[in-house]
């Protein structure tokens, strides 16, 4: 469908962003687009400005920040899923990343619009909830707030941002080897979660305790039994199947999905 007319300007900086935003009730803010276009082709959000922030670098980044990792609101997913400080210090993060869509939109994308869209079947909603992550929220005057994820996603589409406010920053714990898993239920790969589960376990600084698969039964003569032997799992090659993305064909490298120990936990 073709979205209702709308009016279109370019902001060079947050600050230019906010006080446009600030001038016109109705606008709203362009990062990617994967979110709010396909809302505006149906009609479902009618916005008569649209203020676009793609090219304002300064909130493109992923860095390590005392005890948490920052990550500017218009990092792309794509940039997420390869970072190698969130797959050393927060792996879970660019695994959910790495779920969304496909290649053109993580290539497209950001995470920041995906968070400020508010929308419960994305995949880095449930993370973030399961982190305890944190916003970082920059309004008229120079305001800045942190919001905690859970007061953070109100509501369907409903984020904790006034209209004259900018999502700039996510920041995620380091995880200390902490278990953790996500998993979502979709019809096809690059379709929105039906259903999406993130968890992480162990108290923050501690390992999480050793988990293992449940065995799946076998069958003899019609009869559920257990099984009595199991093969240990296979060392060749430099890569194996990530025990927490169910039957998913991806394959991750070691580096980035460790032992059972201190990475994905199965639930």
């Amino acid at each position: 469908m073709i979205p209702a007319p709308f009016e279109y300007q370019r902001a060079d900086s947050v600050e230019q962003a906010i006080e446009v935003l600030s001038a016109n009730e109705d606008a709203k803010i362009l990062a990617g687009g994967h979110s709010l276009l396909p809302l505006m082709r149906l009609r479902l959000a009618r916005p008569s400005l649209l203020v676009d922030i793609s090219r304002v670098r300064d909130l493109s980044y992923v860095r390590e920040d005392g005890d948490a990792v920052a990550i500017g609101a218009l990092t792309t997913h794509h940039e997420v899923a390869n970072s190698d400080a969130l797959q050393s210090l927060c792996p879970i993060v660019p695994f959910a990343a790495s779920e969304v869509g496909d290649p053109q939109v993580r290539h497209v994308g950001t995470i920041g619009g995906s968070v400020a869209h508010a929308d419960p079947a994305s995949d880095l909603q449930p993370v973030l909830l399961a982190l305890g992550a944190e916003m970082v929220v920059r309004g008229p005057g120079g305001a800045v707030r942190t919001v905690p994820a859970a007061a953070f996603f109100r509501g369907l589409f409903e984020p904790d941002l006034a209209p004259n406010e900018i999502l700039t920053e996510i920041r995620v714990p380091k995880l200390a080897g902490r278990g953790w898993s996500y998993i979502k239920f979709h019809r096809r790969a690059q379709d929105w979660a039906m259903v999406a589960v993130a968890a992480v376990a162990g108290s923050n600084g501690s390992p999480a305790a050793r988990t293992r698969p449940p065995r799946r039964p076998g069958r003899t003569r019609g009869r559920v039994r257990p099984r009595t032997r199991s093969r240990a799992p296979s060392t060749a090659g430099s890569s194996r199947r990530c025990s927490c993305a169910g039957r998913s064909r991806r394959r991750w490298p070691d580096s980035r999905c460790r032992s059972l120990t201190t990475g994905p936990i199965p639930v």
